[in-house]
């Protein structure tokens, strides 16, 4: 495992979608633009929240997406553009560590978004920062 330092770019963000079918349109959408390099998507869920002073119960599924945070900002753009909900949850939280070939693979995965040419590939060089 690498320290803070080398998975710095790296996030995890969490959404939840109302159905599985829209889960998984964000899932597809989010991996082909290359927004993310893996969405996992859960099995529904049950969650308990305030919505409007009241408090809700829904069904729900999760999504965990692996992705970088120079992408963080398109993709919660398109989420947004995509879901059903008023207020999406999408909550980005940051990896402390995470293994080379992981690392690699991953910003392989995803676009630059910062420092690099429009549609160019991320590479492994220049993730030793933390952002």
């Amino acid at each position: 495992m690498n320290d803070a330092r080398d998975a710095g770019v790296v996030v995890v963000v969490l959404m939840t979608a109302a159905s599985r079918e829209e889960a998984v349109r964000i899932a597809q959408m989010l991996v082909g633009a290359r927004l993310a390099a893996c969405v996992q998507v859960m099995p529904e869920m049950e969650s308990i929240y305030r919505w409007e002073g009241e408090v809700q119960r829904a069904p729900e599924v999760l999504l965990l997406a692996k992705t970088t945070d120079a992408c963080f900002a398109e993709l919660e753009r398109e989420v947004r553009a995509l879901h059903s909900y008023e207020t999406p949850e999408i909550i980005a939280l940051p990896v402390n560590s995470v293994s080379i070939p992981y690392l690699e693979w991953l910003t392989g995965s995803v676009l630059l978004r910062r420092g690099g040419q429009p549609g160019e590939r991320a590479s492994s060089a220049g993730t030793g920062n933390a952002a």
